[in-house]
């Protein structure tokens, strides 16, 4: 009766390793689920096509296209999911029998690639072109118009000093000459009463006028040229929302106040004296 190891307990460390190491592709894809990565993430940072990482990953390389971009595709990968390459193409290698076949021509396999970005969305850039093209079409249509109501008004214009002397640009200033009979009819204004005219010379101002009950006696906007006159028996508030576009006539006196352009102004005007509050 011998004592010893049986046959079984002979056999070759070697093959039970061998048995028990992973294929190419189970060894990928178990790192890049250690790594915490996706296939997509793989695929976008390697710029392997999606579906040649899952096939590696079931060790199915003829996606690849020959061993040699097989053995690349294993060297990319593995360098994302940080493997050492080297073991793995010496793996695939030995069970691929080691040998370089004649490589697939590469300009299918990366001209597939290139124009996989292409299809990604809509060519924007022709849209824009043609926006910018309709946008310049329609502001010359405009301005073409335009031009045309410009010199039916010009025309219009002309005709005009043929009659009288005064040159075209004075006739354009209506705003002017208002105050001055506004002004002569507050001095005629009962003397009993607190009278005050506002007129909006040099533009457009929001104005709000009360009298001393508080009863509004206007809220709105005062258009360059206009003018709005208020009285009450004692007392009238005033807002104004522009009070440098604004002159002031109170009790027949025009107001003299720096107000400055844009500025709101809060006054109150009685009887007697123009009095600011």
């Amino acid at each position: 009766m011998s004592i010893g190891n049986s046959p079984e307990d002979e056999r070759p460390f070697e093959d039970v390793s061998e048995e028990a190491r992973p294929s190419v592709g189970r060894a990928l894809q178990q790192a890049r689920i250690a790594a915490g990565l996706t296939v997509d993430d793989v695929s976008t940072a390697t710029r392997v096509r999606i579906a040649v990482v899952h096939a590696i990953e079931a060790d199915d390389f003829a996606p690849c296209g020959g061993d040699v971009y097989a053995r690349g595709h294993i060297r990319t990968l593995a360098k994302a999911v940080n493997l050492d390459p080297a073991p793995l193409i010496a793996q695939y290698e030995a069970e691929h029998g080691g040998g370089r076949p004649a490589p697939t021509p590469a300009a299918p396999l990366f001209e597939a690639e290139r124009i996989r970005p292409e299809r990604r969305g809509p060519n924007w850039t022709a849209a824009m072109v043609a926006a910018i093209v309709v946008v310049i079409g329609f502001v010359g249509f405009t301005m073409v118009k335009g031009g045309d109501d410009g010199g039916k008004e010009n025309v219009a214009d002309g005709i005009a000093p043929t009659e009288s002397a005064s040159p075209t640009p004075k006739t354009k200033k209506p705003a002017d000459p208002k105050p001055e009979p506004s002004d002569s009819a507050i001095a005629a204004a009962p003397q009993d009463k607190v009278t005050v005219q506002v007129s909006a010379a040099d533009g457009r101002s929001w104005i709000s006028a009360k009298d001393h009950n508080g009863r509004l006696l206007f809220d709105g906007l005062l258009k360059q040229g206009e003018s709005k006159t208020f009285q009450d028996s004692s007392k009238i508030n005033l807002v104004l929302g522009d009070a440098g576009a604004i002159d002031l006539f109170v009790n027949g006196k025009k107001i003299e106040d720096d107000f400055q352009p844009g500025s709101v102004e809060r006054l109150t005007y009685t009887k007697g004296d123009p009095q600011a509050g």
